[in-house]
């Protein structure tokens, strides 16, 4: 076990990450389908960014909330992954403090901000269904720029201080972290200090963004629904409900572990600590794998887009 290097009031100045507690020896092994699930987030996302990019029709603003989900799914994924390749390839174990709050900020400031965008989607379809004649009006270039700039600012803003009430605490008990990666509540556990002010905060954060967001999202899915019904052919009501689907997809695979690992804070500290880790994994890693490639599947433009795209260089590299 890495040794924490102590600053000089004697307080720990360093955590250590693990992967799969007394699994040491698989490490290289797990390290592939770790690699794999980045690799395709990666390209999965980067895939979606150019194919919207690159074709005028998709400049509406259902795609250009694709687009955003797609850059965060990106940011999620590269803010975990120097410190789980790290581990799993080269067994870098020790991260300290300052790393470690600058990772733990980036990781919840964009899953902060996926859930923010998730209530903005759902938001247009809102429009989109129930006042599709004003659509274009209500969603103009100037308002989506300034939802994408309040969706950037109230998730960064809100895990701000977060860094800094970490730093007042003292880290005199223990120095390992539960995952490959650094989380607010992993750390705070570790924390030797009155750290009443550090739980209350973070109650307050999640309340005002997941809980707010998720029942929004539930709401105006209920207005999308009483709409959808009042519609007169069953065709009709199909391809409303249809324009959904990849939507209510990416929620349910956003929200279904975020809520499962509150739980297991909460009520589950008695389970395996293998348990937490896998739970903390899925929310981390899952949701930027499996969004392109609902996105893919269930969207036809980007799903051509795609074809479209891989077929003009696979033609040019056979001339």
């Amino acid at each position: 076990m890495v040794a924490p290097r102590i600053d000089h009031t004697g307080n720990v100045a360093s955590f250590v990450l693990i992967g799969f507690p007394g699994m040491e020896e698989y490490h290289p092994w797990l390290s592939i389908p770790f690699c794999s699930i980045y690799l395709v987030a990666l390209l999965g996302n980067s895939a979606i960014l150019f194919v919207i990019k690159t074709n005028p029709g998709l400049h509406t603003p259902m795609y250009i909330f694709l687009s955003m989900l797609a850059m965060t799914d990106l940011g999620l994924s590269l803010s975990t992954m120097p410190t789980v390749l790290g581990l799993f390839w080269f067994n870098i174990r020790e991260i300290n403090f300052h790393a470690c709050a600058t990772q733990l900020f980036f990781i919840h400031t964009f899953s902060f901000m996926e859930s923010s965008v998730l209530l903005a989607m759902a938001f247009d379809r809102y429009v989109a269904i129930c006042n599709p004649l004003k659509y274009t009006s209500i969603l103009t270039n100037a308002v989506l720029v300034r939802i994408g700039l309040a969706i950037a600012a109230r998730s960064s803003g809100i895990v701000f201080p977060t860094p800094w009430l970490l730093g007042r605490c003292s880290y005199c008990r223990s120095h390992v972290l539960s995952h490959s990666f650094c989380l607010h509540q992993d750390v705070l556990k570790l924390s030797c200090s009155d750290a009443r002010v550090n739980s209350i905060y973070g109650l307050c954060v999640v309340l005002l963004t997941l809980v707010i967001d998720s029942l929004l999202i539930l709401l105006s899915y209920m207005k999308i629904i009483k709409t959808v019904a009042g519609l007169a052919s069953r065709e009709e009501r199909l391809k409303a409900f249809h324009t959904c689907v990849s939507h209510v997809c990416v929620v349910l695979i956003f929200f279904i572990p975020v809520i499962g690992v509150s739980m297991m804070h909460r009520f589950g500290r008695h389970l395996s600590p293998m348990v937490h880790i896998l739970m903390a994994d899925i929310y981390i890693l899952i949701p930027p794998v499996l969004n392109p490639i609902v996105y893919s599947v269930k969207t036809q433009p980007i799903w051509k887009g795609i074809l479209r795209t891989f077929g003009k260089r696979r033609m040019t590299h056979l001339r």
